[in-house]
């Protein structure tokens, strides 16, 4: 138990912990990743690198939708029903990221308490996460998360974004099936939204189809179905359907759950699923060399002292932004230079 209590373990352990499905040890991996200090990230660097060849075997889905629509009681209802189907013995992640604060930066992080059930579940793993300043409606570090939870064996990864708007579309970037949930009747002021995240959606579902909504709900498929026939074709070669579903009810569930196999099957067969998960990789690369440099050029000495006095300048109107900023930039090139010689 003193082991436990440690701040830190070695990194043999966190990854012994991993392989060996430990979730204690997985969340304090996890939290090594989410960490802003330096020293955590190498760490965690290290530990993502040396479990890399036991990744990638899960089947990734994003689940979006606008605030109210019941991403979490949906969540629940299909997570339980994952980890109940006979004989495939399902472990299931869900990784919640929820929306931060703009002043403070604090997160509520109550997916737990919303998702009782399934978060009791032996074979499913619920982590609330922070969004923090990174847009697309998922955390900075979800696309390690995932992989950390691919190599704790989970099977399916359940990412349920922060859903406010346009920019969740960052999500599609690194799930194998993006799930867009809608709400019947939600009026036009609605249609900005939707038309953006409909194109890239594989399936849409309707969701609170019970009760005096279960009319509406079947009104608004048949609606869905017609306006994707206006979409152009997607990359995948897919039809997206459109489904109807009571999480409440437990109904529809397993429909949804078979489309996302279908897509599975079909994608491997012509090659998509595997390219595309290629593409994403590419992308991560990058996302991660811009986050990089980022982090390194304000956390420059001479950068911060810049800063300072420049920023005053351009606040108050005597200096043009845009020449300041190639100005710290050239600086900060001739001094990582001279590091480098």
């Amino acid at each position: 138990m003193a082991k436990n209590r440690r701040s830190r373990l070695a990194p043999q352990e966190y990854i012994d912990g991993i392989l060996a499905h430990n979730p204690f040890i997985l969340s304090r991996a996890i939290t090594l990743i989410e960490s802003q200090l330096e020293s955590d990230n190498q760490l965690a660097t290290q530990i993502i690198d040396k479990l890399m060849p036991h990744t990638g075997k899960s089947i990734r889905v994003g689940i979006t939708g606008v605030p109210g629509v019941g991403k979490s009681t949906f969540i629940e209802t299909f997570g339980l029903y994952l980890t109940a189907l006979e004989k495939q013995n399902k472990k299931v992640a869900v990784l919640a990221i929820d929306p931060s604060s703009q002043r403070s930066g604090g997160s509520i992080l109550g997916d737990k308490t919303r998702m009782e059930k399934l978060s009791n579940h032996t074979n499913a793993y619920i982590r609330p996460s922070p969004a923090r300043s990174s847009l697309g409606g998922v955390g900075q570090k979800t696309r390690e998360t995932m992989l950390l939870c691919e190599a704790a064996g989970f099977d399916i990864i359940l990412i349920e974004t922060v859903g406010v708007g346009q920019s969740e579309t960052i999500v599609k970037g690194m799930v194998d099936f993006f799930l867009l949930l809608m709400l019947a009747g939600a009026g036009d002021e609605l249609q900005g939204i939707k038309r953006g995240i409909m194109e890239m959606a594989d399936m849409l579902v309707i969701t609170k189809a019970d009760g005096e909504n279960k009319n509406a709900a079947t009104r608004a498929k048949a609606q869905y179905k017609h306006a994707l026939h206006l979409f152009p074709p997607n990359d995948a070669n897919w039809i997206v359907p459109v489904e109807i579903c009571s999480a409440l009810e437990n109904k529809g569930i397993e429909r949804i759950w078979k489309n996302i196999t279908n897509f599975a099957n079909q994608t491997s067969l012509n090659g998509f699923f595997k390219n595309n998960r290629s593409q994403q990789n590419k992308e991560w690369l990058y996302q991660t060399l811009e986050e990089s440099l980022k982090r390194d050029f304000y956390q420059t000495d001479f950068i911060k002292k810049e800063l300072l006095d420049t920023e005053r300048q351009v606040a108050n109107g005597n200096r043009n932004a845009a020449e300041v900023a190639k100005e710290l930039l050239t600086k900060y090139y001739q001094i990582t230079s001279k590091k480098t010689r």
